[in-house]
């Protein structure tokens, strides 16, 4: 289940293949700092690969270009194309629901891609989703949230500078569709390195994704 490296279609990252798969897919990417080795990135793909699904943790466009740096305001909508790239991609490999996703930024551009592409996927997993910047909870990030028509599942430490649980739940409300909101205990917006639990995570993705098939 150990993630191989990937390279298509301008998609860079590792996959993930099931032993027996279920036809299900997920694409996580990684937050402004880092790249898909992040750890929290590689638990869960190995997690939602026990599950049945192919799993793709891929590195989004601005990465690909320079190895170290955060991306540059001009380079969103680039990055959420490579997003829709990855999950073309992966559909060759997985026909059934998708789930896409990812850490702190690369959540958030996967948020606003289902906004502006209805049915890019079936679910979203977001991982410290930055709801603002932190010491700004004034400047919330929420806009696009109304326009969501797919469940998400939102996993927040509680002690996260971008937004805490409590800040999240009346964003979460504004988005028409099932949610989830998993709360890691005395977490920042590391979220210990993706050192805890992935079991609850699993769990109610799968009940969402069941929801949109049935």
């Amino acid at each position: 289940m150990s993630g191989e490296p990937f390279a298509a279609g301008g998609v860079r990252g590792f996959l993930h293949r099931p032993d027996r798969p279920a036809g299900r897919g997920l694409v996580l990417t990684h937050g402004a700092g880092g790249n898909c080795t992040a750890p929290l990135l590689v638990a869960a793909c190995e997690w939602f690969c026990a599950a049945g699904f192919h799993a793709l943790r891929c590195d989004l466009p601005f990465r690909q270009r320079r190895p170290k740096g955060p991306p540059s305001p001009g380079s969103a909508a680039a990055d959420r194309d490579g997003l829709a790239a990855a999950v073309a991609a992966l559909r060759a490999l997985a026909p059934g629901p998708i789930a896409l996703g990812g850490q702190s930024y690369g959540g958030r551009q996967a948020t606003m891609l289902a906004a502006e592409r209805p049915g890019i996927a079936e679910l979203l997993l977001l991982f410290s989703y930055p709801l603002h910047p932190p010491g700004k909870p004034e400047r919330r990030r929420t806009e696009h949230l109304p326009c969501l028509t797919v469940p998400c599942v939102v996993v927040q430490g509680s002690a996260d500078p971008f937004g805490t649980p409590a800040e999240l739940q009346p964003a979460l409300a504004l988005i028409p569709a099932p949610t989830r909101l998993i709360t890691i205990d005395g977490a920042g917006h590391d979220l210990k390195r993706g050192r805890f639990d992935l079991a609850p995570v699993l769990a109610a993705s799968l009940e969402l994704l069941v929801h949109t098939e049935g």
